[in-house]
């Protein structure tokens, strides 16, 4: 197999891990303070991480890098997760999904300015193409929506394709699992005392699918997913794997409808489609 293809199958394993991340994320903040939810997610990666670290025995990264690992950090450690959490207080998981479309885009223009990438023109045709049908199909929905829920879901786009660009430059030279693992570790200092700090009272009261909901974004969210994800983003190039991320939405909706029984109408999943179809043009011209 090649570098490439590697790349590309990596980053699809990544998609599929992320695709249950908002579902996941709407189950726990049932249960979950959305600011108690961030921080628990990024310890709890954070600690798995740095055993993982310790015992294979991975040297420290560079000072040159801990910038890039800092911005990764704040982008998707932080930035996103808390972002998204407390968007999904605001609407559905199932409307939140298609922001998700606006990631590829998002990736792409942050793989430019961070990564150093120039795809062909008619790569930006295709990528624009898929955002503008997410973005229009969401503006003009008004069931299951809020300007405060939406504009939380744009921001948290910006930041998480900045984080998924910084680290997968930064993944050419630690390796992608080890760029996760650091970013997660340097933000631990921070995250684990404030999350004992804004713990509930009680726990008593937390139900087994709102704990499975902080397990799976505390696992595969915060840690697994990105194993795969930065991996494919280094092999197979930062915007053109990015844009199997417009792949995620027709995942989550699945999700959404199966475990959540949220409605998922049939211009979701028209748009889902559409934006789908993207993919292969976008990959065509990526280079």
């Amino acid at each position: 197999m090649s570098k490439t293809s590697s790349g590309w199958w990596s980053g699809f394993l990544g998609v599929v891990i992320f695709s249950g991340s908002l579902p996941a994320t709407r189950i726990a903040v049932e249960g979950f303070d959305p600011a108690f939810l961030t921080l628990a997610r990024a310890s709890i990666a954070g600690v798995l991480a740095l055993a993982i670290l310790w015992i294979f025995r991975q040297k420290p990264p560079a000072k040159s890098d801990l910038a890039s690992l800092s911005i990764v950090s704040l982008g998707v450690v932080i930035g996103f997760p808390l972002l998204t959490a407390l968007a999904l207080r605001e609407i559905t998981s199932a409307h939140s999904i298609v922001f998700i479309g606006l990631l590829p885009l998002a990736t792409a223009i942050f793989a430019v300015l961070r990564g150093g990438e120039r795809p062909r023109p008619a790569f930006w045709f295709f990528s624009c193409l898929g955002s503008i049908l997410v973005a229009g199909f969401a503006l003009l929905q008004d069931m299951a929506g809020s300007m405060v829920g939406d504009g939380l879901m744009v921001c948290a786009v910006i930041v998480c394709g900045l984080g998924y660009a910084e680290g997968a430059a930064l993944s050419r030279r630690l390796g992608g699992w080890q760029v996760i693992s650091w970013a997660l570790v340097l933000s631990l200092p921070v995250m684990l005392p404030l999350a004992v700090f804004l713990a509930p009272q009680s726990f008593a009261d937390i139900t087994g699918a709102a704990w499975g909901g902080l397990f799976y974004v505390s696992l595969f969210s915060m840690l697994i997913g990105f194993i795969f994800w930065y991996r494919g983003l280094s092999l197979g190039g930062i915007a053109a794997v990015g844009q199997l991320q417009l792949l995620q939405p027709f995942f989550g909706l699945t999700l959404a409808a199966t475990l959540l029984g949220e409605p998922v109408s049939v211009a979701m999943v028209g748009v889902t489609l559409a934006v789908v179809a993207c993919v292969a043009g976008a990959r065509k011209f990526s280079k």
